[in-house]
């Protein structure tokens, strides 16, 4: 049985038919089995990442931006680390996915040198401005939080963000609050989504 992308969620963009080609675990049925199988790809990701030197001149660049969704999604897919070659219904047209991308790489260098907001926040506009720019075919949500995540561990040496200590793949209240907090930064108010990304216990607290 072949896998259905028809469901989309509240946030997410769907796959075209040569994106959907791209699978490379073709028994995969579900969407379930999909995202253990990108799980388990995730975490191989993060051990590369522990081992790895980084330094913000090679963090903020179009290279490590695709290495590391390649390290995220590169046992699933085969255009994982290649920039989406279709347009969504999120993100920048594709023929500016470089541009854009050179711009918050600049901003960001900004914000860092001249302290412009809070550690924190330097790392959740850049994520927020990273997904919105949406430069892959799938898994950009993820790879913008991990990209907030190296920014903490990386540059700033604080620890990584909680993302609401929850999968945020498929539905669920802190998916929910996550997609709401995003929408709020859409708008320029960045404390929710700031907020959400602290906090372990999210959904109880806001309750």
């Amino acid at each position: 049985m072949g896998l259905g992308f028809d469901y989309i969620l509240d946030g997410q963009s769907p796959l075209d038919y040569e994106e959907r080609s791209g699978l490379l675990i073709k028994t995969v049925s579900t969407h379930q089995e999909l995202n253990e199988f990108e799980q388990q790809n995730i975490e191989l990701a993060i051990e590369w990442l522990m081992k790895q030197n980084i330094l913000s001149e090679r963090l903020l660049t179009e290279i490590f931006v695709k290495e590391l969704h390649y390290q995220m999604f590169g046992n699933v897919w085969g255009w994982a680390g290649q920039f989406r070659q279709s347009n969504k219904n999120i993100g920048v047209d594709k023929r500016l996915i470089r541009i854009e991308l050179k711009k918050l790489f600049d901003d960001c260098r900004y914000w860092i040198d001249n302290k412009v907001f809070c550690d924190e926040e330097i790392a959740v506009r850049f994520k927020h401005r990273l997904v919105a720019i949406h430069p892959f075919a799938n898994g950009n949500g993820r790879h913008s939080r991990l990209m907030a995540d190296v920014i903490m561990d990386k540059i700033f040496k604080k620890p990584v963000f909680i993302w609401g200590g929850s999968n945020l793949v498929f539905a669920s209240v802190e998916r929910s609050e996550y997609i709401k907090s995003v929408r709020e930064a859409d708008a320029g108010n960045f404390g929710p989504l700031l907020k959400f990304a602290q906090n372990d216990d999210y959904s109880r607290n806001e309750g």
